[in-house]
Parts: structure tokens; sequence; C-alpha cells
């Protein structure tokens, strides 16, 4: 059964620009270096490599194949590495590079009695300490798939990516009793937009450029650090 909000609306905040500034190294990178052997880590980085070049290289028809790609690296770590890892890298990168302005729309979203969502591109055991550290009523992260202890480098579904559709927000929404007419939504980059097209209250946040020309097509609010 889906976790139930206690709250008749909801704020999605996308984790990756919204609520924390970009890290010099992607997590899929900060793992496959600190494998603990020397050829898999190289044999790992290579698929890392070629998913961040695949990430930069501008729009993808399908974004799920990028975040396949990305974490195929870690095919044989064993959970406990996984673990240990997820926690070195959000005390490192996530926790020091909260934004105080997506920070501020959280506790304001929060005091008008929204249910606060976030949304991450990153595996639970890297953002999982998150949702407490904000009090957050739900966390919606990618999930490594393992098998006897050891990742298959699959991630579960459903995959979380920068373009969840309008869909999958209606379908959450009628899981967990929400009025998405009532509800807001937070992000920063292009793909965002198909998440934020289906929220009533839409809001962009440090946008890219593609993001705030259609902030502007659509009239939608502009935050700006």
């Amino acid at each position: 059964m889906p976790e139930r909000a206690r709250h008749d609306k909801a704020a999605f905040f996308r984790v990756e620009g919204t609520l924390v500034r970009p890290a010099p190294l992607p997590a899929p990178a900060y793992f496959t270096l600190n494998a603990q052997r020397v050829t898999p880590r190289l044999t790992r980085l290579g698929g890392a490599a070629l998913a961040t070049g695949l990430k930069l290289a501008g729009p993808f028809k399908d974004q799920q194949v990028v975040h396949r790609l990305a974490w195929m690296g870690l095919r044989g770590m064993s959970e406990d590495r996984l673990a240990v890892l997820g926690e070195e890298y959000y005390h490192r990168y996530v926790l020091p590079n909260l934004k105080p302005t997506g920070l501020e729309l959280l506790e304001e979203a929060r005091r008008t009695g929204h249910a606060v969502v976030l949304l991450s591109d990153d595996l639970d055991v890297v953002v999982g300490p998150l949702k407490d550290h904000l009090r957050a009523d739900v966390l919606l992260a990618n999930v490594m798939e393992m098998d006897h202890g050891k990742a298959t480098g699959r991630l579960r579904e459903p995959i979380i990516g920068a373009t969840l559709s309008g869909q999958w927000a209606r379908t959450f929404a009628h899981e967990r009793g929400l009025d998405l007419a009532r509800s807001r939504a937070y992000g920063t980059y292009h793909q965002d937009g198909l998440l934020l097209s289906a929220i009533g209250q839409p809001c962009v946040v440090d946008p890219d450029w593609r993001l705030r020309r259609l902030a502007k097509d659509h009239d939608w609010p502009i935050v700006q650090s």
C-alpha cells in the first residue's frame, strides 16, 4: 500500500537544483571512484562517465536510460558498501550544499499546510537522511536492486528521473488523496517542466535558461537566489 500523506495538498520539491546545489562530483562517479578493488572500479567508472556524458549532452528522449546507465557501474558492490558510501556522500556533498532559498520555500510550504514531498534522482542511501533533516513527509528516490546482498546495477521501478510526467503526478495524488490544483511544485531544470505543468501552483528556482523561458511563457513565478 502506498504511503498516505497527512494533508490534502502537497509541495513537490526537486532536490537537485532546488534544494541542493550541484556537487562537483556526481554520486555515481563518487561511488565508482571509491569502489574497493581497482579493476572493477575502472570498469564501473567507464559506465558512470558514459552516463555523465549523455546527461550533459542535452535533451534526451528517455532520461530513464541515462539514470540506468549512471548506476550500472555499481554492479557487484555490496549492500554494506553502498550504505557507507551513501552516508559519506550525503555528509560531504548534500548536507553542506543545501540552498537557503530552497529551505525558505520549504518552510513556507509547511507553514501553509502542504505535505512536503522530496523528489531525487539519487539513490535512497544518498538522500535518505535528508527526509529526517528537513522533516519531509515523503521522499521519493531511486533504489538499487539487490541480489544476495550485491547490487545488480539496475534500479527498481519506478525510476525517479527528471522527466516525471503529469500522469505520474495524478496517480501519486490520487493514491494519497492530494488535490493537485491546490498543490505546489518547485524545479530548476528544463526537464522539470513536465511535472510543473501538472501542478496547480508551479514555481521555478534558479532555473536553467530553457526552464526560465518556459516559466515566462506560462507566467510561472521565478525565484532567484
